[in-house]
């Protein structure tokens, strides 16, 4: 599926999901279809943590699911955050992994292995118990209901690399730092800035 239509068919889904993006994709992603300056985290310069900090806000706001997505080149570059997902096992946690097979940060550069990585076999190897993949708009927008129901998991969309670059979201780090916080507090009651 084109990542486009993926992203497009997780926007619909979002009902009150606290979402945050990892560098390179799948933040200019986002912001070009949403324009979301307030209730999206764009964790520019993430190195693969997008998940961590994702699991951060999930163990402070149990009340809301969090949707973190990120690329397989993230995930290429520190499988160890699922060992550390697993093992908070946060229910209300929700990893995306953007799988175009390539780094898309870097102009589409091939990941190692790309054909044969298995990401959701990576999970289930490291105890993630709930991993699925998506390769069709069809049975990402059929499986969101069980993506909620399930708790924590991983959850693969299969994409085409994009083979261009789009846009950045236009907000440096301490703006996103205060605009998102503030979102939260009053979205939630958590008291991020004391």
């Amino acid at each position: 599926m084109s990542m486009e239509a993926a992203f497009q068919a997780l926007i619909a889904a979002r009902r009150d999901e606290i979402v945050v993006l990892s560098a390179g994709n799948a933040s200019e992603m986002w912001w070009g279809l949403t324009q979301d300056r307030d209730s999206v985290f764009y964790l520019e310069a993430s190195m693969s943590l997008a998940p961590m900090f994702g699991a951060g806000i999930a163990l402070g706001v149990p009340q809301r699911d969090v949707w973190v997505l990120n690329g397989d080149g993230a995930l290429v570059m520190n499988p160890g955050t699922l060992m550390v997902e697993r093992q908070m096992d946060l229910p209300n946690l929700k990893h995306f992994v953007v799988s175009n097979r390539a780094y898309g940060s870097t102009f589409d550069a091939a990941l190692p292995n790309a054909a044969r990585n298995d990401y959701p076999a990576m999970a289930r190897a490291l105890g993630v118990a709930r991993a699925a993949q998506f390769e069709t708009v069809q049975d990402l927008v059929a499986g969101m209901e069980q993506v909620r129901a399930l708790g924590h998991g991983l959850f693969v969309l299969e994409v085409e690399a994009l083979g261009r670059k789009i846009p950045a979201p236009p907000i440096d780090g301490p703006e996103m730092k205060f605009r998102f916080g503030r979102w939260l507090e009053a979205e939630t009651g958590v008291t991020i800035f004391g």
